[in-house]
């Protein structure tokens, strides 16, 4: 396995194991010292398949939060070609949370917008951490916009803990300039594929997440609120953030269950962090796969089988209750008894 300089508490028993592998794999290399080296391996893997598998909500919330996870500029190196970046939202100032630009991925000509939290700290101030402030929202619309007018697919890589909450956000529409973001990604003109890498939080992640498919990281967490957030409001204490994260079903496996996400994409043995390329393989071929999809589906099928999607999600029946279809009428529809 590559090496991990950042270990989180429940990894504890791995790094024991990682560190008694090392030292015998620097001692003599003597045939006992090799068979020795060959069942830690052994025991490694098992260990740690054995730990990712069984992970709660709080340690999938840390995973999805690991400072050496890949982020939207890893994967705009590791899956795509040609990436040129597109900067500015015409109106106030580039958002760094939020990157776009064209790109190249496998035969497709493709919009990549993504969010940014940055590497070293001045970079994750020039981000925000990944906090995009509504400039960041009004470029992702006009690049989107620019995509469709040439008939380009849109990839959107999530990552975000929610929305800017400052005074200036606020100020210059934060709220509303979400809610369009997600009007307009809801009719824009093209395939739409939306993936989840890290962490999924709130109306920042909403703002760049409709699309006719939405797949997310197996490790990755997708919520209406960070735990913390939830905390403090149910329990008005951020320490409850680990109850709160089993409250939200904000894991890939519950987020499949419910609707909320198309597809989860498995992560490599012990998380994307410890393998970047392993992870932008696979990652790659979800994308080719899901493109190869949808744009052989006609734009008319393609938007209304996107509307249906996010109108059927969390519609739920108990009892005998059943409706003859999950579609709500759209505005302006005719029903059948008119």
């Amino acid at each position: 396995m590559p090496a991990v300089h950042h270990r989180l508490a429940f990894e504890r028993p791995i790094a024991e194991l990682e560190a008694r592998l090392a030292k015998l794999e620097s001692a003599e290399a003597t045939s006992a010292n090799q068979d020795e080296a060959r069942r830690l391996k052994r025991e490694l893997a098992e260990l740690t398949k054995k730990l990712y598998s069984e992970l709660d909500p709080w340690q999938t919330v840390q995973v999805a939060r690991h400072p050496e996870r890949p982020m939207t500029t890893d994967y705009l190196d590791l899956v795509f070609e040609e990436f040129v970046e597109l900067h500015g939202d015409k109106t106030f100032a580039d958002d760094r949370a939020i990157r776009t630009g064209f790109a190249k991925l496998d035969n497709y000509k493709v919009m990549v917008v993504g969010h940014q939290k940055g590497k070293t700290l001045k970079e994750r101030n020039a981000c925000y951490f990944g906090c995009a402030h509504p400039e960041g929202y009004r470029k992702a619309m006009s690049k989107m916009e620019l995509a469709a007018k040439y008939q380009m697919p849109v990839i959107c890589f999530i990552d975000t803990p929610g929305a800017y909450p400052g005074i200036g956000a606020e100020e210059r529409g934060q709220s509303h300039v979400i809610a369009q973001s997600m009007l307009e990604m809801s009719r824009l003109p093209t395939p739409i594929v939306c993936v989840v890498i890290g962490e999924g939080g709130s109306g920042g992640a909403l703002g760049i997440g409709v699309g006719d498919k939405v797949a997310i990281l197996e490790h990755a967490y997708y919520s209406v609120i960070s735990p913390e957030g939830c905390a403090g409001i149910l329990w008005k204490s951020s320490a409850f953030a680990e109850q709160a994260a089993m409250a939200l079903k904000l894991t890939s496996k519950h987020l499949l269950e419910l609707g909320v996400v198309d597809d989860v994409i498995p992560e490599p043995l012990g998380g994307a962090h410890r393998d970047h390329h392993q992870m932008s393989n696979r990652l790659k071929m979800y994308l080719v796969n899901a493109l190869r999809e949808l744009t052989a589906r006609p734009i008319d099928q393609l938007l209304s089988d996107r509307y249906a999607k996010f109108r059927n999600i969390g519609v739920f029946f108990e009892g005998e209750h059943r409706a003859e279809s999950l579609t709500p009428a759209r505005p302006g529809d005719v029903s059948p008894a008119d």
